[in-house]
């Protein structure tokens, strides 16, 4: 067999996208051929947000049928990775407990102080080593034993996202560790659950699967799968959980990242971190906010979330809804690039850009209560958000350098977000040093050279990453302007009250 070809189908929370990899098992180089798109957004129903996992079902397996049509008899594996944090829950018949609430819903909304009051928050990061978000399933699963929910006391198993799809395909439950990580319930050391946190805090521990490495074969797709796919190839395709957090495939397949050179992993949230080899849990990374999550091959993402294209995607929608004109990402950043700077900033971390009805209402009423100068166009508007996210990565970035005690020589930029081309530029001014972009694609290509390492092809993440540079194309972006854009990272960290 001169080559392989495998499937990673990625799902982020705008949209999933089918990627078929075929290595060349001589050269080990991968080529990425994109067969399937479609959309995946949340629903608001009486002032929840939800998933449609059962849509996100159907159309994994559209992929998957794609993906035989024109691989035929060629398959070797299948993988499914996504965002974090979000589960769904089973009864004892392994039926869904209604849809799964989104990681946005509003019913977390106060809870981590009720939270600590069980157990101290210093006890929770010594243990996980987990950033606090009020969106992390720790917080989501108290809401529901605060609420008394019915479909909390009949769950008999929590699947991550991935997790439950991949199930859906193999028939096997396992909860897959980088994305374990994020919930806030895993032992950083021990990549064990939390179990007496969760019996603090009468959350049931019956619901937690076994903990399986990202590059664990599942199995076979399940017979009933394989023959309403028709096609009686599939029947020996492999179902693998790559590292079905997109953030630890996206990092993975991060080409330029080592002790030296940090990374941003950007699409709709933004990932700002550096690489470890263990967990660094210490009083700096928690009051700074730091994250250890998992990932691939024992490695450390530790990072640190922010918003990312989340807000740029807002302003999108909400620009249609009212002009009815759909700009692309492309014009968008085209505006911003000619527009000038107006020396007004965001925290784009701020928790009324977390969800708000209209992005844009809000930005220029969070410029009016800072006593900032409002964007006269569009395109003033565009530079101010991207400017905004360039300068936060600075400041994450110095925050980790100092935890760290390590000096960077470079950033990795790679996933959707690295096509913004204002925005690499940017973050390479103010941080003055070089930002290399790419690839646009790392998340599906980390989780398709991960099932490679399950099925024993790649050993080792430098193997990986040598791949990817043998591969694909890496922009570079050198600093220019450093004095003017120091002096504006000094106003923004004033006029914004950053520590």
């Amino acid at each position: 067999m001169d080559s392989v070809v495998i499937l990673a189908i990625d799902i982020g929370a705008s949209g999933g996208k089918a990627i078929a990899g075929v290595l060349d098992l001589k050269d080990l180089k991968l080529t990425i051929d994109e067969l399937y798109r479609f959309p995946n957004q949340m629903i608001r129903v009486n002032n929840h947000l939800y998933w449609n996992v059962l849509q996100l079902w159907s159309e994994v397996k559209n992929s998957i049928k794609v993906a035989l049509r024109k691989y035929k008899g060629k398959l070797t594996s299948v993988g499914v990775d996504t965002w974090g944090v979000d589960f769904a829950l089973l009864d004892e018949y392994d039926e869904l407990v209604g849809l799964p609430y989104a990681y946005r819903d509003p019913m977390t909304e106060g809870l981590m102080e009720e939270v600590f009051s069980k157990v101290p928050k210093e006890v929770i990061y010594g243990r996980t080593g987990i950033q606090f978000m009020r969106i992390n399933t720790l917080y989501q699963l108290y809401a529901l034993v605060k609420l008394n929910s019915p479909k909390l006391r009949i769950a008999k198993a929590m699947l991550m996202i991935p997790d439950l799809i991949n199930y859906w395909l193999s028939g096997v439950k396992a909860n897959e560790y980088t994305n374990a990580s994020t919930t806030q319930l895993l032992d950083a050391k021990s990549k064990k659950w939390c179990l007496d946190i969760l019996e603090e805090l009468n959350i049931p521990i019956n619901i937690l699967q076994e903990i399986v490495n990202a590059g664990s074969v599942l199995g076979y797709l399940r017979r009933d799968v394989a023959e309403e796919l028709g096609e009686v190839a599939s029947r020996d395709v492999n179902v693998i959980a790559p590292a079905t957090h997109d953030t630890a495939s996206a990092v993975a397949a991060g080409p330029m990242i080592d002790e030296n050179t940090g990374y941003v992993s950007s699409g709709t949230w933004n990932l700002v971190g550096v690489e470890l080899n263990e967990p660094l849990i210490n009083e700096q990374a928690m009051l700074n906010n730091f994250t250890n999550e998992g990932g691939a091959f024992g490695t450390i993402t530790f990072l640190r979330n922010m918003q990312g294209m989340w807000i740029l995607q807002e302003v999108k929608r909400i620009l249609a809804d009212l002009s009815g004109r759909e700009y692309s990402y492309d014009e968008l950043v085209k505006l911003a690039a000619e527009a000038e700077e107006i020396g007004s900033f965001i925290d784009v971390d701020d928790s009324r850009f977390l969800a708000p009805i209209n992005m844009i209402n809000e930005i220029h009423g969070y410029l009016k209560e800072t006593g900032q100068r409002e964007p006269g166009s569009l395109g003033e508007l565009i530079r101010l958000i991207i400017s905004s996210i360039a300068l936060k990565h600075r400041y994450i970035f110095e925050k980790a350098i100092k935890i760290t005690g390590r000096r960077l020589r470079g950033i990795n930029i790679f996933g959707g977000g690295s096509r913004n081309s204002l925005m690499n530029q940017l973050t390479a001014n103010v941080m003055g040093i070089p930002v290399y972009a790419g690839p646009e694609e790392a998340t599906s290509i980390g989780n398709i050279l991960i099932q490679a390492a399950g099925m024993g092809i790649v050993r080792s993440i430098q193997e990986l990453r040598s791949i990817v540079k043998n591969s694909f194309n890496i922009r570079v972006f050198e600093p220019r302007d450093e004095k003017k854009y120091e002096d504006e990272y000094s106003m923004f960290t004033a006029r914004l009250n950053l520590p």
